[in-house]
């Protein structure tokens, strides 16, 4: 694997910014691991942040690194501050910056797949939320999205605050906007999803029975089932914690529907 830091230019953001990326490489030789490629453009995996946190959190908390080793995929972990991922009413064009200047550049630096069976978006908590809704506004784009602990519910959420951070968000990144029932409602965009399994991205939800998120989660599993939206849905002991995330987000990487990667050693280069 070739793990970097890349600090760019957002032109929709106006500003330097980073994103973290893991790019396959296909070793045979590296003790305890083996890495992996696919052949052609390699798939992809948008993998989101939660709102305290940056685009350098899942590699420093879990062993993504390792976990996608041997699947040939990238990984890309953009910087999005405290947005929600989305064109903040007081703030930035997150949203614009993710949904469409976000996959250009990475397209522009790397060697990756456009192809939308070989495109995929994870995210914890607010990542999580992200995840969910970019693949419900742009189905056309993945094959599947999954949410580990997401705020899946955020109308709830902005109704019923429970801390000052709730409301914090709430000011600067929505403002005095509706949000129930706009393209920034995850339980109004099940609505929005149509057609079968080829029109909308497979969708898994996971959450830990403690989390303090876990009614958000229930109440969006519900929605969806009443809308005849299938998911994968796994509601199982554990709290908002990264012990939690490290274990789903390998278990979201054998969910996802991957090309199959070769690990055998790579053919020697030119004498």
């Amino acid at each position: 694997m070739a793990l970097m830091r890349v600090d760019f230019y957002s032109e929709v953001l106006a500003l330097s910014t980073s994103m973290t990326v893991i790019l396959p490489q296909r070793t045979s030789s590296q003790i305890g691991m083996a890495g992996g490629t696919t052949g052609g453009d390699p798939p992809v995996l948008y993998l989101l942040h939660g709102l305290t946190d940056d685009d350098t959190i899942w590699v420093r908390r879990t062993s993504v690194e390792r976990y996608v080793a041997p699947l040939g995929l990238a990984v890309v972990m953009p910087q999005v501050g405290r947005s929600f991922y989305a064109d903040e009413a007081h703030g930035n064009r997150y949203w614009t910056f993710l949904s469409e200047e976000l996959p250009e550049l990475c397209r522009s630096f790397f060697r990756i797949s456009d192809r939308r069976e070989d495109t995929f978006v994870a995210g914890l908590s607010m990542g999580g939320y992200g995840a969910v809704k970019w693949a419900l506004r742009q189905p056309g784009r993945f094959a599947a999205a999954a949410s580990l602990s997401g705020a899946l519910d955020i109308t709830h959420r902005l109704e019923h605050p429970t801390d000052p951070l709730d409301e914090a968000v709430r000011r600067t990144v929505f403002g005095e906007r509706p949000v129930a029932g706009t393209d920034e409602d995850t339980l109004a965009l099940l609505d929005r999803v149509s057609g079968g399994p080829a029109d909308r991205p497979a969708l898994y939800v996971a959450c830990g029975t403690e989390d303090f998120l876990y009614e958000d989660n229930v109440r969006f599993v519900a929605a969806a089932r009443e809308r005849g939206v299938p998911l994968t849905v796994d509601f199982s002991p554990g709290d908002h914690d990264w012990a939690y995330w490290d274990a789903k987000i390998a278990d979201v990487l054998a969910w996802l529907p991957l090309p199959r990667a070769t690990t055998d050693p790579a053919p020697p280069g030119p004498a």
